[in-house]
């Protein structure tokens, strides 16, 4: 991560101390920024000078603010470490969901973004919605026996249930569950108004280097959210009508 109090620009002498700029490196510094300051502290001239930089100087490596959210996002969801050999199947996702609940309590102020950003994909869900993450986690259970359709509904069950609980567990920290995106700190920056907006993800996400997705893609798409629904809420009812008296 960027050390935002070396990053900043200063004089040693007659020379002026601050990083590099690449992609990794803003990318960094964005979500060093929301961790400290919150999501609506993000603009380019905000991040800018935590880098010491202008801002418009970050727009060679960067399409805007709208795509340095969708990085903050990615560099988020795109960090488990997954297994080479996955063990059975619950150990599996015991271990994505401790890894998935350890990063959102460790960027509170950056997990409802996962849940507010459009995905690449409708049939992606948060918060388990890197492309990386999802063909590792179907391609685990269709290699330990299971068929496309119910590994597809396991993803999304799965997806689903850390998707709601972790919120929750954001929310107890004070943090909002639906940060305003558009609103800054210091008001609009000029050279903010370059960015492009947000208008989604591409519908026709590109997914020819994950065979699994690639695969399972048909069932992915014609998943019914209310059958989900309806699926959870049974196995909800399941479990409480052991705790029930009588």
């Amino acid at each position: 991560m960027v050390d935002t109090t070396r990053a900043r620009t200063r004089r040693s002498g007659r020379r002026e101390v601050r990083p590099a700029l690449a992609r990794d490196t803003i990318v960094d510094a964005a979500v060093d920024l929301i961790d400290q300051r919150g999501v609506e502290a993000l603009s380019m001239r905000n991040l800018g000078a935590a880098l010491g930089y202008e801002g418009m100087s970050l727009y060679r490596h960067v399409d805007g603010r709208d795509d340095l959210l969708e990085a903050v996002v990615d560099r988020l969801t795109d960090s488990l470490d997954l297994p080479n050999e996955p063990p059975p199947w619950e150990e599996y996702l015991t271990d994505v969901a401790a890894q998935l609940r350890e990063l959102a309590l460790k960027h509170p102020r950056i997990f409802p973004l996962v849940a507010t950003r459009h995905p690449a994909a409708p049939w992606l869900h948060p918060p388990l919605r890197s492309l990386r993450v999802v063909e590792h986690l179907l391609r685990t259970l269709r290699a330990q026996g299971w068929d496309p359709g119910a590994a597809v509904q396991a993803y999304q069950a799965f997806s689903s249930f850390l998707l709601g609980y972790l919120l929750l567990e954001v929310a107890a920290q004070g943090e909002g569950t639906a940060p305003p995106e558009a609103r800054l700190d210091e008001g609009t920056d000029e050279d903010d108004d370059l960015a492009a907006p947000g208008t989604g993800r591409d519908r026709d996400v590109d997914v020819q280097n994950y065979p699994t997705i690639t695969e399972l893609r048909p069932v992915l798409e014609r998943a019914d959210t209310t059958t989900e629904f309806n699926a959870g809420l049974t196995a909800l009812l399941h479990r409480l009508a052991h705790l029930a008296p009588g």
